[in-house]
């Protein structure tokens, strides 16, 4: 299990649009994912899970990822995270 943590920059934090981006990265990978924040964990490949953390600018989440491609996904995802500018 790898896991990094990463402090929202986006302007709109995880929200609709950002989300979407996030959901389509994160399926692409074969390991489960997870999201961090305030203690509580969701699946980070279901949008819905996503949008009800209410994740907003500043707040700082972990990524939590285990499987066989782990360590790609978690390159890539937290990469994502910090480039998102919607």
């Amino acid at each position: 299990m790898v896991e990094a943590k990463v402090t929202l920059q986006n302007p709109s934090g995880l929200h609709a649009r950002p989300a979407s981006i996030f959901v389509t990265q994160a399926t692409r990978f074969k390991s489960d994912i997870l999201i961090v924040k305030d203690g509580k964990e969701v699946n980070a490949k279901s949008i819905l899970n996503i949008l009800a953390m209410g994740a907003k600018k500043g707040d700082e989440i972990i990524l939590r990822i285990k499987g066989e491609d782990e360590k790609e996904a978690l390159d890539t995802l937290v990469k994502l995270l910090q480039s998102l500018n919607e």
